[in-house]
């Protein structure tokens, strides 16, 4: 794959997709640049489900996927597994002893996944006992990342993985050094990402944990929604 030069690397519901008159305006500003902007989408869908929203909201395919969180990267116009990627994230992972764990609680709820690359569940109003699921599985000396978004949504993932590992993966093997790159996203998930240091836009309609965290010189943040907030902080970046 030949090295990435401008990058939109974007969170997909609630930031890409949401908005389909910002969508519209924003791939048409990006057909009509002389540099190419490739499109990396960075998801907490498996990558089936990711696949099934692209053709739902007419979105083009992406030149690489990151999925389940940032447990799955996918490269190229077919989407193949980036093998040395799926070795690291099978290292110290062990989602029955997590599952064990996480059964004591009647209101933490599994949700449906393909396979166990991650487990995911959604908490039923009840964030005391998301605290306490986390507490428990740190005592435990299970290797796992742990994150609560948007109230209600749990993943727990390989230590090595989520969104802002994946996507430092990705820009260390498949970008160049000097490329211009834009982060986007809108609910907790995205904040490792979010907080890497590179050019990033949280959009308007993002969630409030995500709007809460910390600035940083290159976080840009949008006072429009989805779509739109990424154009115009495309704009406040790279429209010289």
């Amino acid at each position: 794959m030949q090295k990435i030069t401008q990058m939109l690397a974007t969170d997909l519901d609630g930031t890409l997709v949401g908005d389909e008159k910002h969508l519209k305006d924003l791939l048409t500003y990006y057909e009509g640049l002389q540099k190419k902007v490739t499109l990396v989408y960075v998801t907490g869908r498996h990558r089936e489900s990711a696949l099934e929203l692209m053709k739902e909201a007419n979105i083009p395919m992406p030149s690489i996927l990151i999925s389940d969180v940032g447990t799955g990267i996918y490269i190229g116009n077919d989407l193949k597994p980036d093998e040395e990627w799926n070795l690291l994230m099978k290292k110290n992972w062990n989602p029955e002893a997590i599952k064990k764990i996480a059964s004591h609680y009647p209101t933490i709820v599994p949700q449906k996944l393909p396979d166990e690359s991650r487990i995911s569940y959604t908490a039923q109003e009840d964030e005391g006992s998301v605290e306490k699921l986390k507490q428990e599985l740190l005592q435990a000396n299970i290797p796992h990342k742990f994150i609560f978004s948007s109230g209600r949504d749990i993943d727990i993932l390989p230590e090595a993985s989520g969104k802002g590992s994946a996507l430092t993966y990705v820009i260390e093997k498949y970008v160049e050094d000097q490329a211009s790159i834009l982060i986007a996203g809108d609910s907790g998930n995205d904040e490792e990402m979010i907080r890497l240091g590179y050019p990033s836009v949280i959009v308007a309609n993002a969630q409030p944990e995500l709007i809460a965290i910390q600035d940083h010189p290159q976080l840009f943040r949008a006072t429009k929604n989805c779509a739109g907030g990424i154009h115009e902080a495309w704009l406040h970046f790279y429209d010289n």
